[in-house]
């Protein structure tokens, strides 16, 4: 395939900060290139230089000619009188030229994707503002797309559409995306900016769990050559020390690559190492069984009904999905639980003195002028975490911000950082009740994981508005369905609610959770997070499990193998090929052993 972008060399620093250095790969023709990578290593800003939009501080960019290229940001600006008729036809109208083919195209994608042509972008949810940005990224029939963050606000109907629309894409997109799912069905290639790579990048052709696979290999491959190295740096740093004497007898040449051993060992390790978000919110320990309880509850917005009669009541272990489409009222309820707003009926009676830690998808308490150490220490030197005093910039370096950062203004850090820094004030809060509205995202897979085990333990309870499937499914036991006109549904996991609305969405019956079994916890019974929903395993477990039987298959055929060489009267005679046939059965029969143990192991687990 030939190419239509590429780079080569790119360097590229933010307010001092490196974010990338000497980076070099290309997007191809009819190519589905998923970009990921930590935090703060330039993946918008990357997208930004690869569309035009920002000038790299060294290195080139070359484009195909006659190339067209659209860009979705992350974070949608339009015009707050605009119209999204207005908006997507103008697009349409810049790159198509004839007006009334403009007008058609952009009718049909607007309906295809549920927007109100009339309405006004002023009045946009974040994921309407999101849908209008595609539309007006699609319109132009680009040869290249390129989307960052771009299921950020969308809602399960969104993100399916989007996915399908990826997946069968007759152009070339390149994406920069931490919904795991999204890479795993979509992509064709991924690459991983970070510089924990010699290049800055590593790029694997396959989809997501691919990528793993391939680079897993490639560090496994970078640790034997940093332990190859230090033993030839300790040899030679041995031989360096024995004096000026059996040095003068020695080649300088000998000298120069006992100190080039030294800086590459030394390069190697820098790469290899790599930091990780800590990640441990803190709970009262509070023991009250009912920590929220909601009767009756209905509220409507203007002429948009949000619930009719919802009862609800939240204990300590619950982890509460609250699902539905954009507009369907989801913030909403998150802010009656907090207090913020009133229900027009119905009561949200919360426990004594209960402490509520609330993520605000908005990230209103960001003050874009406030730099970072001002956001987490209010002006002083140190936090206090659990009772104990922590200087901030300890504090920091948990949540992977460098000591330079802490004078830098939020305004200025990435989506994610920005995503880390909120994270990292919310941790300084004990709380009994978490209510987390899109706390995922633009925080990177590291991120992600790390939050996912925090919020595995948190002892207290978790009321979570997201549309990361994966992130749901890990950490919800409970799932309350909203359909945009008042009526809740109450759903064990996140599956059976998927299935529930996929029926309805394709006409067909679904049965409703209340037909079934009624879920504890929902009237006050305390469920913890980890009974209700079936056991599942981590995801390289589960590729892990799912390849065991071809694996242990494999092993016992080489087993036979080697049973009939020991067996073999020709080398009978020679005890050296014996021995050596012997010590290849044993070989053989504990890995065998092994991955059977491993196999019971990962059963176990699913049990």
């Amino acid at each position: 395939m030939s190419q239509l972008i590429g780079c080569q060399s790119l360097t590229k620093s933010y307010h001092g900060r490196p974010l990338f250095s000497g980076l070099s790969f290309s997007v191809l023709e009819r190519d589905r290139l998923g970009i990921i990578g930590p935090n703060g290593a330039g993946k918008s800003t990357l997208l930004r230089i690869l569309a035009g939009l920002e000038e790299p501080d060294a290195g080139e960019v070359t484009q195909r000619r006659n190339v067209r290229v659209a860009y979705i940001p992350q974070m949608p600006v339009f015009p707050p009188s605009a119209t999204c008729r207005s908006i997507v036809e103008s697009c349409a109208r810049a790159a198509l030229g004839d007006a009334g083919e403009a007008e058609v195209k952009a009718a049909r994608l607007m309906t295809q994707l549920g927007i109100d042509p009339e309405a006004s972008t002023a009045t946009l949810s974040g994921g309407w503002k999101k849908r209008v940005a595609l539309a007006s990224g699609l319109v132009q029939e680009p040869d290249l797309l390129m989307l960052d963050e771009p299921t950020n606000h969308l809602d399960l109907d969104g993100i399916l559409w989007l996915e399908k629309l990826l997946a069968n894409a007759p152009f070339a997109w390149a994406m920069v995306s931490h919904d795991r799912y999204l890479l795993e069905r979509t992509a064709s290639r991924i690459a991983e900016i970070s510089q924990v790579y010699q290049g800055g990048a590593f790029v694997s052709d396959g989809n997501y769990s691919a990528f793993l696979a391939k680079r897993a290999a490639f560090l496994e491959q970078q640790q034997r050559l940093s332990e190859t190295l230090a033993n030839k740096v300790r040899r030679e740093v041995e031989w360096l020390r024995r004096g000026p004497q059996a040095r003068a007898t020695k080649a300088q040449y000998r000298i120069d690559e006992a100190q080039g051993l030294i800086g590459e060992l030394a390069d190697v390790r820098s790469r290899l190492k790599t930091g990780e978000s800590r990640i441990d919110f803190s709970a009262t320990g509070r023991k009250t069984k009912r920590l929220l309880t909601l009767a009756g509850v209905a509220k409507s917005m203007g002429d948009k009904t949000i619930a009719l009669d919802l009862d609800l009541v939240v204990t300590p272990g619950m982890g509460i999905g609250l699902m539905g489409a954009n507009g369907t009222g989801k913030t909403t309820i998150l802010r009656m639980m907090t207090g913020e707003i009133q229900p027009d009926a119905g009561q949200v009676t919360p426990a004594e003195d209960l402490n509520i830690v609330y993520f605000d998808q908005s990230r209103a308490r960001l003050d874009p002028a406030k730099t970072l150490k001002a956001f987490l220490a209010d002006g002083s030197d140190a936090v206090v975490f659990r009772g104990r005093s922590m200087h901030i910039i300890s504090w920091a370096r948990r949540f992977q911000f460098t000591p330079a950062q802490l004078d830098v203004p939020l305004g200025e850090l990435s989506g994610g950082e920005q995503a880390r820094a909120l994270v990292a004030k919310l941790m300084l809060e004990p709380a009994d009740l978490l209510l987390l509205d899109e706390p995922t995202n633009d925080l990177d897979i590291p991120t992600l994981e790390a939050l996912e085990e925090s919020l595995a333990d948190f002892p207290g309870a978790l009321v979570i508005v997201s549309h990361d499937r994966y992130f749901i499914e890990q950490i919800t036991n409970l799932v309350v369905g909203l359909d945009g006109e008042g009526h809740t549904g109450l759903y064990a996991d996140f599956q059976q609610w998927e299935q529930a609305t996929t029926a309805k969405r394709t006409g067909r019956a679904a049965k409703p959770r209340a037909e079934t079994e009624a879920p504890r916890g929902a009237t006050g019974d305390n469920r913890a997070r980890v009974s209700p929903q079936p056991k599942r395993l981590a995801y390289l477990e589960q590729r892990e499990f799912d390849g065991m039987e071809a694996a242990i298959q494999q092993a016992e055929a080489l087993l036979a193998e080697k049973q009939a060489a020991a067996a073999d009267p020709a080398i009978a005679t020679s005890a050296g090929k014996l021995a050596e046939a012997c010590a290849a059965l044993k070989t053989a029969e504990a890995t065998v052993e092994k991955l059977y143990a491993r196999w019971a192991e990962l059963e176990a687990k699913l049990r």
